[in-house]
């Protein structure tokens, strides 16, 4: 696993010679996942579900394809074996998320959660999250840790949800969370996209953190 997001992180690291790359890991992932849920991508899709400027999605499908994890056929972008393996193999770890509202414990008016399986122990307190969420250009991000049927704030017994009981239904009902699953919720005030992709990107290194140790 560790070697499939380090290949993330190879593609969103590649020299660009105009300027610094616009799109992160969390962008890549999105987008082999668009291409695994409708069986190929354009880049009109990838504009409008990455919140990205034609020029970076230009570039994101030429990194893509030189890194073989999409490639072109008749039925269109698609996957290649290699980007299909990468995908498979993160979605085992990260195999769900959602929108939700706004509530106590979010901090932006656009709010996504992602559920990583079984790395609560590899949490702290939660700002490492909130600060790659803020470095991917959303507003924060809030990390709850899911606990013998409760919600729970990192290293503490406090239920974050005793008093968001529709955010909790929405949690357990399109998370499903187990014990020791964790949960990240990217927040932003422009759009879900931006909320999305910082939900992805805390969730990847925090894998990648996890499993170095």
């Amino acid at each position: 696993m560790h070697t499939y997001v380090r290949l993330l992180e190879k593609v969103s690291n590649q020299y660009s010679p105009a300027r610094q790359l616009s799109f992160s890991i969390g962008h890549i992932f999105k987008a082999l996942q668009l291409a695994k849920l409708n069986g190929h991508i354009s880049r009109d899709l990838l504009r409008k579900e990455l919140s990205l400027g034609e020029g970076s999605i230009k570039t994101l499908v030429k990194h893509l394809k030189t890194t073989d994890m999409i490639k072109t056929s008749n039925a269109g972008t698609i996957l290649s074996e290699k980007g299909e393996k990468i995908v498979s193999q993160i979605l085992q770890h990260i195999p769900m998320e959602t929108i939700i509202p706004k509530s106590s414990i979010t901090v932006g008016k656009f709010n996504y959660a992602v559920l990583v399986k079984n790395i609560a122990n590899s949490i702290r307190s939660g700002i490492e999250q909130r600060d790659i969420a803020i470095k991917s250009g959303a507003i924060g991000a809030t990390t709850l840790i899911f606990i013998d049927g409760k919600f729970l704030v990192p290293k503490t017994n406090f239920n974050a949800l005793e008093e968001e009981s529709k955010i909790q239904k929405v949690l357990m009902t399109n998370l499903r969370p187990n014990d020791n699953d964790v949960i990240i919720i990217g927040s932003d005030n422009t759009n879900k996209q931006n909320a999305e992709i910082a939900a992805k990107n805390a969730a990847l290194l925090t894998i990648m953190n996890h499993l170095k140790h």
